[in-house]
């Protein structure tokens, strides 16, 4: 768990780590982060003098950010968690804001991040898995259930890998760090190498690096190109640990977007800039949005 103590302006004032805990199972999970909200809460009470007016709370998984419950997360065992009552008891009435994960870090991105000052951006991490946010207007497009922005499920080889999800062939299948993990470790006969090493082997020109790491390129290129078709974005910020890779993904997947597109207009793609202080920065900003909401009504 990353938490942070969040300026108006941004700014983060204090930031400390946890572990979630998850081997105590799901009620310990919670409770760690209740008690981590209390300590961050005192925390600043005592070195800045005053406590936190609002809080917010970042979580991976499926969401409910309207009616504050944290429906369910597979790698945290929980389900129907009402992490907004619950916080906000534990932080005696504070307002709390709840968000999902990736549309959290994604805010930050394009308010605060890679994306500031555009006004349509899509933010897309490229993990264990592939997500995205979309972003119009300084907002988080979350979708009529809650499930807007998840690419990583849009199908761009009919005949490729079976998926979690119940398809083949999705791009997190075959574009996450993961997939090029799982590509690079059967292509070099080493089960320990990972997208890292796939990218530093294609630096060296190994060419089995090269195939593999095109392979990834040309399905996230289709995958993107499908994504600026629907949504028209003027800027898409790549995140993750894919994108450490720097220009030796960047170049090539840009020129992968320019072949790909006819009438459609090119946006800007530019890596992340806030790194893994996305989510804390984004529910920071949730918690803001929170008292200037309540202020106008």
């Amino acid at each position: 768990m990353k938490a942070a103590l969040v300026g108006a302006d941004g700014t983060l004032l204090h930031e400390a780590r946890r572990a979630t805990g998850r081997e105590r199972g799901p009620d310990a999970v919670v409770e760690s982060i209740l008690s981590f909200a209390a300590e961050l809460r005192a925390h600043g009470e005592e070195h800045f003098g005053e406590s936190a007016l609002a809080a917010g709370v970042a979580v991976p998984g499926i969401v409910d950010a309207e009616n504050g419950i944290a429906v369910y997360a597979s790698n945290l065992g929980w389900r129907d968690v009402p992490m907004r009552r619950l916080l906000g008891e534990r932080l005696g009435g504070l307002p709390v804001a709840l968000g999902h994960d990736v549309r959290t870090g994604g805010l930050a991105e394009g308010r605060i991040g890679a994306g500031k000052g555009a006004d349509r951006f899509l933010f897309i991490p490229l993990g264990t898995g592939i997500a995205g946010a979309i972003g119009i207007a300084g907002a988080i497009e979350e979708g009529a259930h809650g499930y807007a922005g998840e690419i990583g499920h849009v199908v761009v080889r009919p005949d490729g890998p079976d998926c979690g999800c119940g398809q083949r062939g999705c791009l997190e299948t075959l574009a996450s760090a993961s997939a090029v993990s799982r590509a690079w470790a059967t292509a070099a006969g080493d089960p320990e190498a990972d997208a890292a090493d796939c990218a530093k082997a294609v630096e060296s020109g190994d060419p089995r690096a090269v195939e593999v790491w095109h392979n990834a390129v040309d399905a996230l290129a289709a995958g993107l190109v499908t994504a600026l078709t629907l949504l028209d974005p003027r800027t898409i910020i790549i995140g993750g640990g894919l994108a450490e890779a720097g220009e030796t993904l960047f170049t090539p997947l840009r020129a992968a977007v320019e072949e790909r597109v006819t009438f459609q207009k090119l946006p800007h793609i530019v890596p992340a800039a806030l790194g893994d202080t996305a989510g804390c920065l984004g529910a920071g900003l949730l918690a803001w949005d929170l008292l200037s909401t309540e202020v106008s009504a």
